[in-house]
Formats: C-alpha cells, sequence, structure tokens
C-alpha cells in the first residue's frame, strides 16, 4: 500500500493539530475545528511566543526536517497573517518528500 498526497497531508494536519493543543492548550481548541483551511493568526490567534515554541516542536517531530524559521522568514508579513494549517502542512510534506529524495540518493552512492 503506498501513502498518497491526501492521506499524508490528513496526517500531517493531525500532527500540526496535536502540537496546537501541545502549544496553546486544548481548552481553546474546543472553540476551534483545526482544518486545512484554520488560520494560526486570525483563527487561532497565535502570539509570536507561540509561532516559536510550534517550531520547536515541528523541529521535534520531524527530527529536524522541517525547518518551520526559515519557511517563516520567507514570507511577508501579510503572508504569515494569512499563514493556514493547511500551508504549513504543505511545507511540511515538501520538506519531508524533499528529505526523502535526498536520502534516496545518499542511499544509491
Amino acid at each position: 500500500m503506498t501513502i498518497g498526497p491526501t492521506v499524508e497531508l490528513h496526517a500531517i494536519v493531525e500532527d500540526i493539530t496535536a502540537i496546537l493543543v501541545d502549544v496553546i492548550g486544548d481548552e481553546f481548541l474546543l472553540d476551534v475545528e483545526v482544518t486545512k483551511e484554520t488560520t494560526f493568526s486570525h483563527d487561532l490567534e497565535l502570539e509570536s511566543i507561540e509561532f516559536v515554541a510550534m517550531a520547536e516542536k515541528l523541529q521535534e517531530r520531524y527530527a529536524g526536517r522541517v525547518d518551520f524559521t526559515a519557511f517563516l522568514a520567507g514570507l511577508e508579513i501579510d503572508e504569515i497573517l494569512a499563514l493556514s494549517v493547511g500551508q504549513l502542512a504543505g511545507h511540511v510534506a515538501q520538506s519531508l518528500s524533499s528529505t526523502r529524495r535526498l536520502e534516496g540518493r545518499l542511499g544509491q552512492a
């Protein structure tokens, strides 16, 4: 069985949701259903310190294969304010895919 992009994105959204529970607490998430369209700034009202905590949790969860800080650094302020869970999940999927391709090439060498 192969894992398709939709399944992987769904799993990544679940990972991000679990990270959000760790960072901002599950009480807050009772009022908000986290979907790919959920925005960090408007829907979740994340503060900058929570973004930092989320970056650290992403590093831990994905063993350093996802650089959330560098991803944010490449965005304009209005893009950061509009950033959605789905956009972050896409970045995570792309980072993991790039890492897998690199590991595959190194394994062939």
